[in-house]
């Protein structure tokens, strides 16, 4: 499709009169709202908040994950002109979709952060519409987890990445990129039974019940059978996806804080979010993009694809309550 007449070009993420509707702006200039969708804050007859998490403050490596959100979103601007290839809806023009903007929080005061972004994601979730979430370290996903639970009980929930992030930790007042998910599954918030990882290739002794399909597995074994296992596993339950950038091998995205070799190639990790429609996502995040370890970009343009393909899953399963 053409792009608009210069002369008649506008930035849509200010100037939009509906939240729906592709936008042929150039991709290098204007506001960097995902896929240059409308920011507000208001949520009257939104389905779909996108917000940023900036917080790096859980890493155990490299930091640099709090520039991710405006990365990803700035990588988003050349993907807004047309639907998500391999789909066929598209969520843009069928789904009022706005950018709610980031969380704000006091650096200076991490004690306060968990309960901050808990509250925050759950204002949005109390107004009607779903999230996509743009981090931000890991350890976001469990103050996440925490407000979708007291929404939908405990969660099914799809995780990709190179780690499992459950190992043992029982100091609740430890902010840690590495332990959230052991903590989810003790405060009950993730449902195990219907719980899955994908790409893990790091030693966890005690997986707590979470089922594990390791890189090797997912290359072994191919995305086909990745999802059919992870569709029988999920079943129809309310469902959270997660993914950690780093879910991919470091050949795909270096920018990240623990990359890890073996890891899925972006074609396998494509694959597996487009089959995976037909889950009950109910919401979902992309993580640990570091745009400063990654000179090329490619780990943001790699994060906003993941993002878009949330928002086709989440658009899918709503599509179908």
């Amino acid at each position: 499709m053409a792009m608009e007449d210069a002369s008649t070009q506008v930035d849509t993420a200010f100037t939009r009169q509906a939240y729906r509707g592709l936008s042929f702006e150039n991709a290098w200039a204007g506001a960097t709202s995902l896929l240059r969708r409308t920011y507000t804050k208001d949520l009257t007859g939104v389905d779909l908040a996108i917000t940023g998490v900036p917080f790096d403050q859980a890493v155990s490596h490299r930091s640099g994950t709090r520039f991710g959100p405006r990365a990803i979103r700035e990588a988003s601007a050349m993907m807004c002109y047309e639907r998500a290839y391999g789909w066929p809806t598209n969520p843009l023009e069928e789904m009022n979709i706005v950018d709610y903007g980031d969380i704000a929080f006091d650096y200076g005061r991490l004690q306060d952060f968990p309960d901050a972004l808990t509250a925050h994601i759950a204002k949005i979730l109390a107004a009607g519409p779903g999230t996509v979430v743009l981090g931000g370290d890991h350890y976001i996903t469990f103050p996440i987890l925490r407000a979708y639970a007291e929404k939908f009980g405990p969660l099914a929930m799809v995780h990709f990445d190179a780690h499992s992030d459950l190992w043992p930790d029982d100091d609740p007042e430890r902010i840690d990129h590495g332990t959230m998910f052991y903590k989810a599954v003790k405060a009950g918030i993730v449902d195990v039974a219907r719980s899955v990882q994908i790409g893990i290739r790091t030693v966890t002794e005690d997986h707590m019940g979470v089922r594990v399909i390791d890189a090797r597995t997912v290359h072994e074994k191919g995305s086909a059978w990745v999802v059919a296992e992870v569709k029988r596993i999920v079943g129809d339950h309310p469902t959270y996806v997660t993914f950690d950038i780093d879910a991919l091998d470091p050949a795909f995205a270096p920018g990240t804080g623990t990359p890890v070799w073996g890891g899925l190639a972006s074609w396998q990790a494509a694959a597996c979010l487009r089959d995976l429609a037909g889950i009950n996502m109910v919401g979902g995040d992309i993580v640990e993009v570091s745009p400063a370890h990654d000179t090329t970009g490619a780990t943001a343009i790699a994060g906003a694809h993941v993002a878009y393909e949330l928002i086709c899953l989440y658009h899918w399963a709503r599509t179908r309550r």
